[in-house]
């Protein structure tokens, strides 16, 4: 090996090599490193971690469907019921599910896919009021950016199901469906489970929002509604299948959209 004339002349000439200011550690270091882990900068590099620990932890999950609803819904609920057996039929065909991996749907939906033996993703958020994983997450993730993980939820999933929720269970559907009209996601399932509580927003959707231009009657056929559970999956199923018998083609295609209403089964 060739000697390094820089490396051998630092080291003669008594300078710190890098190899001993990275080992350093004084009261000035620890200031700095301090304020450095709160700056952009770290910030970026923070965001970069997570993205590359949550595509590395879902590379291999194979098609699953992410599942949304509220937080707050109770054990006693009948949609918690509902969520819990779409993910257990979920997984039975084949899918994993992908939560928030928080209480109410989220545990009911992973709950569901943990008792049928399939892959019950968690993609938990650090926020003010502390949130933890629910017990049926066999796959958890741990995110402190919620750009981050949405990624998770969208990347990885064949389809969308979504139950009554609040705030966030519309972000994200909006999300989805803004990311496909504008052609920066493929079109796949947006289903809407329980038409009693959806069907106000689709009202508004047909009275307010098509009639004046604000999307087109396309956008509509993005939405299905339903209340049960089988039918869930058979929409997700065909779905699937149909990308697979075009060798993934249709993940690439947004031409397909048919010109109607919302379905509801």
């Amino acid at each position: 090996m060739i000697p390094n004339p820089t490396i051998n002349r630092a080291a003669r000439s008594g300078r710190p090599t890098e190899d001993s200011l990275l080992l350093r550690w004084s009261d000035e270091d620890r200031a700095n490193a301090a304020a450095f882990t709160h700056s952009d900068t770290w910030r970026v590099l923070r965001i970069t971690g997570e993205f590359v620990s949550g595509f590395d932890a879902l590379a291999e999950i194979g098609p699953a469907v992410s599942i949304f609803g509220s937080a707050r819904t109770p054990a006693t609920d009948p949609m918690y019921e509902a969520a819990r057996s779409v993910a257990n039929l979920l997984a039975t065909a084949g899918f994993a599910t992908i939560t928030g991996g928080g209480p109410g749907i989220m545990e009911a939906a992973n709950r569901g896919a943990s008792e049928a033996g399939g892959v019950s993703v968690g993609a938990n958020i650090e926020l003010p009021m502390e949130q933890g994983l629910n017990a049926f997450v066999n796959l958890p993730l741990n995110f402190r950016y919620f750009f981050v993980r949405k990624t998770m939820f969208v990347k990885y999933a064949e389809a969308f199901v979504i139950f009554p929720g609040g705030f966030g269970t519309l972000d994200e559907l909006f999300e989805a469906l803004t990311l496909i009209q504008t052609g920066k996601l493929c079109r796949f399932p947006i289903i809407l489970f329980g038409t009693v509580h959806w069907r106000g927003l689709i009202d508004w959707i047909e009275s307010a929002l098509e009639p004046t231009g604000k999307i087109s009657r396309a956008d509509l056929s993005l939405l299905v509604l339903t209340d049960d559970p089988h039918e869930v999956v058979r929409i997700v199923t065909d779905a699937y299948k149909r990308i697979e018998e075009n060798g993934g083609a249709a993940r690439l295609s947004h031409s397909s959209q048919n010109d109607h209403k919302p379905t509801q089964t």
